[in-house]
């Protein structure tokens, strides 16, 4: 009971600040098997990434969501962990352990699992989004049968007051024998499609 009403009131909370802080909210929607995991890859460009997703997840997939995040903040956020964060402490043993168990999480259909390849905070006006290896071992401590779906999200205020996120949105079905690169170059060409439209954006 604890734990529905904590999870129940911080995804409200989550709504709020996000309704509050910016004009607008939305996301492309792509045609998706809901029968199938959930694996959102995403930019990482602000504080508020994780959050967003979070919101999309509620509004548009509506699984159960999971995302990695650094040990440091989730002892500090105390709440992540009603709302499917799991901790992981960078250069040690546990990476390889969050990575198996995020692996496994996706062969559950109920569920969807967020990564932000970057592994870091980057600009979002960068050119290339970078991958980080351990992507990979995610995706073989799976039973890969899974859908990819590609999210590309930019902040812009315009002539607003407030900004306004747009999150562009791509599912992505893989090869047999997927590869990082492989992944790394379909993820990219969304981003770079996503990033020349976002600049066409006219309000």
């Amino acid at each position: 009971m604890h734990k529905r009403v904590v999870k129940a009131f911080f995804s409200w909370y989550i709504s709020r600040i996000i309704g509050r802080d910016f004009r607008e909210f939305s996301f492309h929607q792509p045609v998706f098997d809901q029968d199938r995991a959930v694996l959102l890859i995403a930019n990482h460009f602000s504080w508020w990434d994780g959050f967003l997703m979070f919101e999309l997840n509620k509004r548009l997939f509506k699984k159960n969501f999971h995302v990695m995040v650094n040990e440091e903040n989730y002892r500090k956020l105390w709440f992540l962990k009603y709302l499917g964060a799991f901790p992981v402490k960078k250069y040690s043993k546990s990476v390889v352990e969050a990575l198996e168990y995020a692996g496994k999480l996706l062969n559950d259909k109920s569920n969807l699992v967020l990564v932000f390849p970057q592994g870091k905070l980057y600009s979002s006006h960068t050119h290339e989004i970078k991958f980080e290896k351990g992507l990979l071992n995610l995706i073989n401590s799976s039973d890969k049968r899974f859908q990819y779906v590609f999210a590309a999200s930019f902040v812009d205020y315009f002539e607003n007051r407030k900004p306004s996120v747009n999150c562009y949105l791509m599912s992505w079905e893989d090869a047999e024998f997927t590869s990082l690169q492989l992944i790394k170059r379909a993820y990219n060409k969304h981003y770079e499609i996503s990033r020349n439209l976002q600049n066409r954006t006219i309000v």
